[in-house]
């Protein structure tokens, strides 16, 4: 990998979470309240690697679905003092 320092030292959050779904196929979640929140990790590599542990303990179950969210690409740094 040839990135400089600046570049893999920077904090790019990413949210794995998962849950059973209505439909294997979509992202309809059936309850909200038993979502499995698998953490934050500080960069894609590390968050791919806990979302590939988590889909893998439940490989068997074709309802659970986990996902990676790429929250540095929706947090805005001037939000956090913002209430809408």
């Amino acid at each position: 990998m040839t990135t400089n320092a600046d570049q893999s030292d920077k904090q790019l959050l990413h949210f794995v979470f998962g849950g059973r779904v209505k439909d294997p196929t979509g992202v309809e979640f059936e309850d909200l309240k038993a979502l499995d929140f698998v953490g934050m990790y500080p960069n894609y590599a590390l968050a791919e690697r806990a979302w590939r542990g988590a889909a893998q303990r439940t490989v068997d179950d074709a309802q659970m679905r986990y996902f990676v969210v790429h929250m540095h690409r929706l947090i805005e740094p001037d939000s956090g003092h913002d209430h809408h």
